[in-house]
Parts: structure tokens; sequence; C-alpha cells
């Protein structure tokens, strides 16, 4: 069944820490197999975000199990050209600092490729490279992860069948989403050295790792054609390669998204709603315009036999869309409407939103947030970090100017804070790329967010004792790398919520930020909540929790179980909103493979979701904000 669509085997498992301890586990059966028949055991390693969990895994093996390297002899994939070894993004630093440090590998046994080499040595040496995994006796397992836009090692779209280990430029939207590791895309090395697709396919075997948002390409490069515009499709070529993906990354195969067309499907409410808004999309007619010859060339006519009537799976589908639509969030007051997606008591409501960043409100939510302040209920906002690491240097050294002529205009003594900023600008002269903040400059670059913050609760309508600074401490490391969830973070939002016992809580459902925070903190709120639930607080029975997606996607249509329209005036004033966050303006420093501004791509996405809705034959809004329910 699942082979007819799928001609790569896909193994998923529930999150990409388990995907990587699958991974890591396989990985240290090799080298043990190798290690009993006192062979070397030769691996190919990827770089990037994808395999920093697996090389946790194999350290954790090594410390704790006592994994040996010894007879481990490594390739990297690629490095940036030109790149100094030591210099914090190159791949060099990245394997050393996540792996080559941490276990017994020897030195002589790594392999990356040399970024700070002259031109014209390039071609010799990509050669020379070849040639060493070769007398190695080629890779007996390469591990790869994937681009947005198909690339595995940096072979970009593109790139031939039988190239080999040579110089590459790097597509503008590589450079983009790698941006993250500098300090913005003009610091993105503009080529790479890279192994080629034809020194891919030569290892033994191959296993391909992909989280969160790259169900798209997932789904392409595995159910596609083999092109080389998608180079991870060529992997179908290979006689043993493993697609290992969390559920996420899943969302995207024929077997998910469209199981009907595998066979075997179990004919929900959510499963006969998700058909036929695909099928009502792919055709662009209305949902009840659809007919029986409609469902049954589309691959539906098992749901045709199971239900009857097309006109009433018609009616279903379209009362549960148009049950999603309403402008009362918080629940409309003094009536009883059994399909609202909201309880009409109690009214009003207290209401807690929760912001990853302090921003991640007004972008995600801003119509919603200012319209549940309106319509009259407690609503309070609980900025989960201080979003310190995404201010600019300048901006600091702006606000300083600031507060020393703010003194010196009042005739207050400045030579505090003059000596703050003197500190402050020869720091910032001085300081090396990615180089962390010292504590005084993230302090800074926290207090900037948090007035930006606080300004914009209050142009939605909140008083000060309604804003709460969570400043949860996995954040603070003061570099793209988070640390992950602790006990102090549970402990300071769990009593965050008993304080409050909010009947209405929103939280970031978008799992697609680009540095991880979104899933941190959601992760916080969720086992949060569960420790309350299993204390017996009582108010967490009657506490409804929505998700709402961030500036990196939106739910699939036929996910929405609330969607809240806004008219043209709403749109403007939840751009305003945004505006007020000017740090975060006109050059973004983490905006994933996205180049628009925050407000374009709200904008833009909520525009789509209120057109879509139209599509499918509902009301035409302007814009729309959208959400899913979660059940705990």
């Amino acid at each position: 069944m699942i082979d007819s669509f799928e001609k790569i085997p896909v193994r998923i498992a529930k999150t990409p820490k388990d995907g990587a301890r699958l991974v890591a586990l396989e990985m240290a059966t090799l080298i043990k197999e190798k290690q009993s028949l006192g062979q070397q055991c030769v691996l190919g390693l990827a770089t990037g975000s994808t395999p920093i969990g697996l090389y946790a895994e194999l350290v954790k093996l090594h410390k704790e199990e006592g994994l040996s390297f010894k007879n481990v002899v490594t390739f990297n994939l690629d490095e940036y050209y030109t790149i100094e070894r030591d210099a914090f993004q190159s791949y060099w630093s990245f394997m050393h600092r996540h792996l080559f440090n941490h276990v017994d590998i020897l030195p002589e046994n790594i392999n990356i490729p040399n970024g700070e080499l002259p031109k014209e040595g390039i071609k010799q040496y990509c050669r020379q490279y070849e040639e060493t995994i070769e007398k190695a006796g080629g890779i007996d397992l390469q591990i790869l992860g994937i681009g947005n836009n198909g690339h595995i090692g940096f072979n970009e779209p593109g790139s031939s069948l039988f190239s080999i280990t040579r110089l590459v430029t790097l597509e503008n939207s590589t450079r983009i989403a790698n941006a993250r590791d500098f300090q913005g895309i003009s610091q993105v090395p503009r080529m790479a050295i890279t192994m080629g697709i034809s020194t891919i396919l030569k290892a033994k075997k191959v296993i391909l790792m992909a989280w969160g948002n790259k169900s798209a390409i997932v789904a392409e490069s595995v159910e596609g054609i083999v092109t080389e515009q998608v180079p991870a499709s060529i992997l179908q070529q290979h006689h043993d390669c493993t697609f290992v993906i969390d559920e996420l990354a899943s969302g995207d195969l024929t077997r998910f998204k469209s199981p009907w067309l595998a066979g075997g499907c179990e004919w929900t409410n959510q499963m006969i709603k998700r058909a036929v808004v695909n099928t009502s999309l792919k055709l662009n007619k209305p949902i009840l315009s659809l007919t029986t010859n409609d469902y049954n060339e589309n691959g539906l006519s098992d749901l045709i036999v199971e239900k009857g009537d097309s006109y009433e799976i018609n009616l279903q589908v379209y009362y549960m869309l148009r049950d999603s639509i309403t402008g009362w969030p918080g629940g409309k007051p003094n009536v009883h409407i059994p399909a609202h997606p909201e309880r009409s008591s109690p009214y009003p409501k207290r209401c807690l939103v929760f912001s990853p960043h302090p921003d991640d409100d007004i972008i995600s939510m801003g119509g919603t947030f200012m319209r549940l302040v309106e319509q009259g209920h407690d609503v309070h906002v609980a900025y989960q970090t201080s979003g310190n690491i995404a201010v600019t240097d300048e901006f600091v050294t702006r606000f300083m100017d600031f507060a020393v002529g703010f003194e010196h205009m009042f005739d207050i003594d400045s030579n505090k804070s003059q000596q703050i900023l003197k500190e402050a600008k020869s720091y910032l002269s001085s300081k090396k790329l990615h180089q962390a903040d010292s504590a005084d400059i993230r302090a800074i670059k926290g207090l900037i967010r948090r007035c930006e913050a606080k300004a914009t609760a209050r142009y939605v309508g909140l008083k000060d004792e309604q804003i709460h600074f969570l400043n949860l401490p996995f954040y603070e490391t003061g570099t793209i790398e988070k640390n992950p969830m602790g006990e102090k973070d549970i402990e300071i939002t769990m009593k965050m919520l008993r304080a409050l016992k909010p009947q209405q809580i929103y939280c970031a459902g978008d799992l697609a930020d680009p540095h991880g925070t979104h899933k941190v903190c959601l992760d916080i709120v969720f086992e949060s909540m569960r420790r309350l639930k299993a204390a017996g607080d009582d108010w967490v029975k009657d506490c409804w929790v929505w998700l709402y997606k961030g500036a990196w996607q939106e739910w699939d249509i036929d996910e929405i179980e609330m969607a809240i329209p806004m008219s043209p005036d709403q749109v403007v004033k939840k751009r305003f909103g945004i505006f007020i966050h000017q740090s975060q303006k006109d050059a973004v420093p983490f905006q994933g493979s996205d180049t628009r501004e925050f407000w374009q791509r709200a904008e833009v996405r909520n525009a789509g979701t209120a057109n879509l809705y139209a599509q499918l034959g509902m009301t035409k809004y302007a814009a729309m904000e959208a959400f899913v329910r979660w059940k705990y």
C-alpha cells in the first residue's frame, strides 16, 4: 500500500529526540560490529541543526555506555568557503563542539573539507578528498540532512547526478536559511566545498534525517520523480537508503495527508473534512458545488459508498467550516451556540496569552488579542523569553545614547550611564563575529525588547499589572543554541498559571521557529498543565488551550477549529502594533528562509487563510487568524 507512493523507506519517530536516538543506536551497532571484526568504521557526517540531537545521543552513548570511537574514521559532507577553521560558524568548529571534543576519536581519523585553501588549489584538494575516501574503503554509513529546496550536503538544485567533491556557489535561499548562524546574510559565505551526489551515492548505506517543517520537501523527495532539481530525490536510486523523520516532517506523505488514496482509510469526521476540503481546493470549486463525479474521480469513491450522498457530505463539511468562524474568541455571552468553538460561559473569561518572544503575541494573534480586550475579558500576556539575542548591537548604543541624553537634559547625574555607554561601545567595537554578549549587553537588549512588548500590550489595551515577563532560564545562554526545558522553567510557568487560574490560554503551536524557542516554550506550557492537572488543581479542567502559529507558517485549513475574521481596519491596527517592535523591523536577525518582515508575513498569511475560506464557499473576509485546540 505505502510502497506505491514512497519510493524510499521512511521510518517515523514521535519526536526529533526519538529519531536521533534511533539513528544513534544504528550507528553504534555498526561501530561495534566493525570493532568486533577489527575493522575501521567509516562514517559520512552532516552538519546544520538537524544532526545536533544525533551527536548529543552519540556523546551520551560514549559517556554512559562506553561506546568507543577509536576505530571510527569520519568524512564530513561540506564546509563553507572561505572560512577560518576556528571560526565559530565553521563546520570544523561545529563538529568539534558537538561531537569530536566529547568522544575518543583519533584526531588523525577526522576529515573535514578545508575552507581556508587558496582557490587555485581547490580542484586538486577535492580530488585528494575523494581519493582519501576510497583509500579508507569507502563510506559505510552516510548521514544526511535536507534543505527546504531539497539540497543534500551543499548540492543545490541542478547539481549533476555525476558530481563529485567540488567548490559550489550557494543558492540565496540556502544562505538566508543559514544566516541564523551568522550576524546577517551578508556574513554568510557565498561558496562551499561539498561532496558530490555521486560521492554520496557510493556510500554503502545512507540515512537522511528531517525534523519539523520539512514535510513538503520530504514528500517530494520520497514520492516524486527523480530529478536533479530536487537533489534528495536522487536517493531513490540508492540501494540502501532510509529516511528517518519525526511526525511533523511526515505530514505531507500521502499515507497521512491523503490516506484515502493509500487505501484502508477510517472515515472519521476530521478525515472527511480533510478529504473534502482538499478536493475542493484541488478542483477550485466551492464545497457545495462538488459532485459525485468529483468524489469518484479524486479517490473518494469509498466515501460515497460509505456515506451514500455527495451533497449530504458537502453540507456536513460546509457546516464544520462555517461553525469554526467566529468574531467572539472568548465565547459569545448570553447565548447557547452548540457548534461554537468556545463556551459562552463564564463571561468574561480570564485569558492568558503566552508569547515565546516579546512580539509573537501581536504578530501571530494581534487581531484576536485586541478583540478579547475589546469584548471585556480579563486578558493577560506572559512573555516567556527575553528575546535579547534578536537585537542588533546598534540598538544598544542608540538606546544608551538616549539614556545619557535624557539624564543630561534634566540635569540628572549621568556619570554612571556615561561609563556604561563607554564600556558598551568599547566591548561592541572589539566584539568578534558570533561572540556571546556580556551580561550587561544582554540585559540592555532584554530591556529594549521588554519596553517594546509593554508598549504593544498597552496599545492593545492592557494595564501594566496584566503584562508579565517570565524570562525563562532555558533561553539565557547568550547564543542561538538554547538549553533544553528545565525544572526552573516549569516552576516559573506553574506559578504563573496558579496565580491567574485562566479559563482560556493561547500559546504558540508553531514548531517551525528557526532556533527552536517556540518548541521549548510550548513543551513547558504542556508539561506545566499536565502537572497541574495531576496535582488536582480544579481550575485546570475548565481551562481551554488554543494554539496559534507563529511567523513562519499557518495551520492547514482542514485543521483549523477557530477562525477569527478581521476587517481591513483591524488589519491596519495590527500592523501598527507590530511596528512598535522597532528592534525587529527592517533587518530581522533570525528570519529563517523568508526575507519579508514579520508584519508582511502576518498579513499575507492572514489574508491567505481568509481567501481559502472564501474559495471553499464561505464569506470573504479581509483576513483571518486561526487556532487549533489542544486537549489534554
